[in-house]
């Protein structure tokens, strides 16, 4: 009997122990100590991410809070950038660009000089910058509360806070056992975070993130709206390229064309000299231009090109100086005449140059965005020469610009040997994967640039090939009634050859129904929108076609 007894004491106490461990095992996790203790916290738009941060926040004698560059570079500017040659790094944000000096206790911001208490600088090896002194580079409201948390609150987000009702204890989580990690005072005020299951996900004044039962709070108030980003076209874009050179007027538009909702007059253009010099077409006839375009409801991204011009372009990129002067004189130009975008159209560029063209981009977007105004960029296909596709970063460039607008032509071009088509169907569907995959451009971010023109091969008997362009509006005519049109079903193209005086012609050609094969890709795969290379060169019903499929 006494052994039946002590085998179910022994029972017991096993039962005990294993509850109490239990217990422990549910509990333990919510008492752990907390890894941030003794560190300066860092609170991001209410995340607390003082652990995963490179470098530890810190604050100089001046009260001046350091972050590295590293971090943010993880956490607002994944572009931030050191420029050697000058001692400062350069930081953007959606509407400005900053440059700190490492030497000075000052910044550039969007062009203007801004002393600063204390500026960027090396430490043990580390950049640093005074992330206190930086709310406007970045849209946002920093606190420092007691030299113990740092937070840091995005402008356009949506800022909820509440009343308490009584003295609450705000909790580690909503187990039914836990820790608590502050205390807030009947009336004090909380941010909420989120709400759930009758619980309040808070922020305390003090900076501490945890849980109090939603019944607790009161006069929950909406401090700060979440801002929506604006855009300027509703729908998909279709915009057309308006070229004329430097040595003519603009052209005087007076019909409207159906449709189109953007035009892209060639405004600008740099000038093949040494330093920086920017031709400013717009000045003869431009003013009319855009008042016609304005009174047909369309919007103006004028063209800033660089001629092709390979040495002026990388002189000019890789000086900071002439990259800033080149950006504050477009941004001039863009205000003064009430432009509503700019296309970037630089080509022919040394890849090596490829990072600098992405800073013109990154430094340029955001000085143009602070007046509404857009910037689209101009890339060719994801394959080919260094020259003309290896020189552009295009998931950067998608990143920095509005738009990036896929030059969907030349596929044979003025220096191929071998006839072939401008732009066949398979090969602009093929790219336009590789602009989704590879390049890891977001699909909203692409527009479509078609040909209004196309190719005629000329091959001699030695089996020597050479082509001329001829526009879409004259491609009938220059086809002899005599040659028989088929339709390639890769290409989505008619195809025609004949022969005369020895030589044998072929033609890829674009059309209404080519056309449309590629309009239907733009809404296949749920792009921006199209553009055509360039107006004049085109049949009327394309601009009917376009606006029925980029409704």
């Amino acid at each position: 009997m006494k052994n039946i007894k002590n085998i179910w004491r022994k029972v017991a106490i096993v039962i005990g122990l294993l509850i109490i461990a239990g217990v422990v095992l549910i509990v333990s996790p919510n008492f752990k100590k907390d890894p941030n203790e003794g560190k300066i916290n860092f609170i991001i738009n209410n995340n607390n991410v003082t652990g995963k941060l490179k470098h530890d926040i810190w604050i100089d004698e001046n009260n001046v809070v350091y972050a590295s560059m590293e971090d943010l570079e993880n956490y607002f500017d994944g572009q931030i950038y050191y420029d050697k040659a000058n001692n400062q790094i350069i930081t953007t944000s959606d509407t400005k660009v900053a440059a700190l000096s490492l030497t000075e206790k000052k910044m550039t911001l969007n062009g203007a000089e801004v002393k600063l208490v204390d500026g960027a600088l090396k430490k043990d090896g580390i950049y640093y910058l005074p992330i206190s002194e930086m709310g406007k580079v970045y849209n946002v409201e920093i606190n420092n509360i007691n030299n113990q948390v740092i937070t840091l609150d995005s402008l356009d987000r949506e800022l909820i806070k509440a009343d308490a009702t009584k003295n609450i204890s705000v909790k580690y989580n909503t187990k039914w056992i836990t820790k608590t990690v502050d205390k807030v005072k009947q009336g004090s005020k909380v941010i909420i975070i989120s709400e759930k299951d009758g619980y309040s996900k808070v922020r305390t004044e003090n900076g501490k993130i945890g849980y109090v039962k939603s019944d607790k709070l009161t006069n929950k108030t909406t401090v700060r709206e979440k801002l929506e980003p604006k855009t300027q076209i509703t729908g998909k874009i279709n915009l057309v390229w308006d070229y004329y050179s430097e040595y003519v007027n603009a052209p005087a538009r007076t019909e409207s064309i159906p449709g189109v909702n953007v035009v892209s007059p060639s405004f600008f253009s740099l000038k093949n000299t040494d330093g920086l010099a920017i031709i400013n077409n717009a000045s003869r006839g431009g003013e009319d231009y855009i008042k016609w375009a304005k009174a047909n409801g369309y919007k103006v991204w004028a063209m800033f090109s660089n001629n092709s011009m390979k040495e002026t372009t990388s002189q000019i990129l890789n000086s900071y100086e002439l990259r800033t002067q080149m950006i504050e004189k477009i941004v001039e130009l863009a205000v003064k005449y009430e432009l509503d975008g700019i296309n970037v159209d630089f080509e022919n560029m040394n890849m090596s140059d490829k990072d600098m063209y992405s800073r013109f981009i990154i430094e340029l977007a955001p000085r143009l965005r602070e007046y509404g105004i857009v910037t689209s960029v101009d890339v060719t296909a994801p394959d080919g020469s260094e020259s003309w596709s290896l020189c552009f970063d295009r998931d950067v460039l998608a990143d920095a610009a509005d738009y990036l607008v896929f030059m969907a032509y030349d596929q044979y071009g003025i220096s191929s040997t071998t006839p072939g088509t401008t732009a066949g169907c398979n090969w602009v569907e093929a790219n336009i994967k590789k602009f989704l995959g590879q390049e890891a451009v977001a699909k909203e971010k692409i527009i479509l640039g078609m040909p209004l023109y196309t190719r005629l091969w000329k091959t001699d008997v030695a089996g020597k090939s050479t082509s001329s362009v001829i526009n879409m509006n004259k491609i009938d005519s220059s086809i002899p009634e005599t040659a028989t049109k088929q339709w390639d079903e890769e290409t989505k193209q008619n195809y025609a050859e004949w022969e005369k005086n020895g030589y044998k012609y072929q033609i890829w050609i674009e059309n209404a129904k080519s056309i449309e094969e590629k309009l239907n890709l733009i809404n296949t795969y749920e792009l921006a929108g199209g553009a055509f290379w360039e107006k004049d060169r085109e049949t009327q019903d394309i601009w009917t076609l376009a606006e029925e499929k980029l409704k």
